[in-house]
């Protein structure tokens, strides 16, 4: 397995730092492989989404029996069972690599961020659109510079952070 992970990280990074030139004066390589691969893994979401919400569930409600679903939220639980673990194996595996911390830390600490991403998606759009009455889409591009920003640092300092050598 370990053979396996050496030889997808090879090449997600061959791949990503051969793009990293252009960019190598504006912004450090750790920085631009992990806009790389959240910006694939977001797109990867917004396409698995859309196909959830327009082809799958055809944008009816989903009944759970005890609860129903809209289409949009039970598009969203779908590709985050997807999202999720491709985005911490490429935040673990490529992007932090030189992080300390043992896997089931680094997992649980992810789905922290997570959490707070979602969370921080919820209040800001809620705050832009319903209160202030900013367009959607306008509300959304800010929500995710914001979102973005938080996830950066909490995964670079919380969930994947590099343990500091003892003196």
């Amino acid at each position: 397995m370990k053979k396996l992970h050496h030889s997808i990280r090879k090449k997600i990074l061959a791949l990503v730092d051969f793009f990293y030139p252009p960019f190598k004066k504006f912004i450090p390589l750790q920085t631009f492989r992990y806009a790389a691969c959240g910006g694939t893994n977001t797109l990867l979401d917004i396409i698995l989404f859309s196909v959830s919400y327009n082809f799958i569930l055809h944008k009816q409600n989903v009944d759970l029996g005890i609860v129903t679903l809209s289409p949009h939220i039970a598009s969203f639980f779908m590709s985050f069972c997807v999202t999720f673990p491709f985005g911490f194996y490429l935040s673990r595996y490529v992007i932090f690599q030189e992080s300390g911390l043992k896997g089931h830390i680094q997992l649980f600490r992810y789905f922290l961020v997570i959490i707070g991403c979602i969370f921080l998606n919820y209040v800001f759009l809620k705050l832009f659109v319903d209160h202030m009455g900013w367009y959607p889409t306008i509300a959304k591009i800010v929500t995710t510079v914001f979102v973005v920003i938080f996830s950066y640092i909490s995964q670079t300092y919380f969930s994947f952070k590099t343990k500091v050598a003892k003196s």
